[in-house]
């Protein structure tokens, strides 16, 4: 039996982010028998630092501070070295940073396959010159690794990248974490109708239509409650909302959380409002853990909410979202059955295992790929 294949995982932080934690998961689940994980990273702290190295998977930091100092010569030298040391035979970056970072050095350091990632549009990369560096990544990568077939959409469109060259690995979820469990929302939600989301208050996540959503749909149902769930620069903006259309009283504002699924089990309906999206793993969360579904038809939502599984509304719509959200307050075991269908189609295709298997999958089918086009280029000599 061949020995494991040294693959070294790059992301910038090992924080809460979804980045982060898909690629924990698969660190942790890889198959040992074929691979041997390491990860590396800028910044080697927060919660799943600990998940890696508790699982015993070696952790190297490569501490660039900026890409416009030095730190960056030194960081790609000692990537170079380590790939080398170790004879790392595949190099995958998960987001944007390490695409930028990692992807030339591991070329240089003559790393079989190097394999980026996109997880989201293009568009919310902030510069334009680090789209256009994006692209120069491209070409220089093996491969790219897509979380749903909507980014592959995008990427064939808007930045030409040849089909054979993206490969889809659906986000998978610890069911053993996200699960239907229901608990006991704060006191100003006790007896409500629940309507929530839990996510980074960004822009792109369209928390304004929801907002304005539930106000309409408050009217006609004053039994429902709101829990946005997350912190982030649109706080203030969405707080001032809320105090403008008068609802303050039905809302309830909780800081991000480690304790997600707590917060999802006391979560009736589940609304997804952004405005772009790629395979979103609050959706998947809120899915696992009971919660009805309703999303924006963006990206890879309408990959997990189906016609048995949950409602879709329009981007930035909230006459539309509100339509949604009174067909299921009043309709109680139609939301439900949205509810069920979701937790199942979860626990069954979208689990943390069966993404480090797909991944693995990607990793061989690569690695074979280089062996062969090697093998043909001795044989042509």
């Amino acid at each position: 039996m061949p020995e494991p294949s040294p693959v070294l995982l790059m992301t910038r932080a090992l924080g809460l982010g979804g980045t982060e934690r898909q690629l924990t998961e698969t660190a942790r689940f890889l198959d040992r028998d074929r691979f041997t994980p390491y990860v590396g990273c800028m910044i080697a702290e927060g919660i799943r630092a600990e998940e890696i190295e508790q699982a015993g998977v070696p952790l190297i930091t490569f501490p660039v501070r900026s890409f416009r100092d030095l730190s960056l010569l030194r960081g790609g030298w000692e990537l170079i070295s380590f790939i080398r040391r170790n004879r790392i035979r595949l190099v995958h970056t998960y987001d944007v940073p390490m695409n930028l970072f990692a992807t030339l050095p591991a070329r240089m350091a003559g790393t079989p396959v190097v394999l980026s990632s996109q997880r989201g549009h293009r568009d919310l990369t902030p510069a334009s010159s680090g789209r256009i560096l994006l692209r120069l990544t491209d070409r220089i990568v093996d491969g790219i690794v897509l979380n749903c077939e909507a980014m592959r959409e995008h990427l064939r469109t808007d930045a030409g990248v040849p089909d054979r060259r993206i490969h889809v690995c659906h986000n998978g979820i610890d069911v053993n974490v996200y699960r239907p469990v229901r608990t006991e929302p704060p006191e100003s939600l006790k007896g409500r109708v629940v309507i929530g989301v839990v996510c980074a208050l960004r822009p792109e996540k369209g928390l304004g239509t929801l907002i304005e959503a539930f106000a309409r749909v408050r009217k006609e149902f004053p039994g429902v409650g709101l829990a946005i769930v997350g912190s982030g620069s649109e706080e203030a903006a969405l707080r001032q909302q809320v105090a403008s259309l008068g609802i303050a009283e039905s809302c309830h504002f909780e800081p991000a959380t480690r304790d997600v699924a707590r917060w999802l089990g006391c979560i009736d309906i589940f609304v997804l409002p952004s405005l772009s999206e790629a395979l979103s793993n609050s959706l998947m969360e809120a899915m696992a853990c009971g919660c009805c579904p309703v999303a924006s038809r963006v990206g890879g939502n309408p990959e997990l909410v189906t016609r048995n599984s949950g409602l879709l509304f329009e981007a930035g719509n909230a006459e539309d979202l509100a339509a949604q959200l009174r067909v299921l307050v009043e309709n109680v075991s139609l939301r439900k059955g949205y509810a069920e269908a979701a937790s199942r189609l979860i626990a069954t295709e979208f689990t943390h295992r069966a993404a480090a298997k797909r991944m693995g999958e990607i990793y061989d089918d690569n690695l074979r790929r280089k062996m062969s086009d090697k093998s043909a280029t001795l044989d042509a000599r």
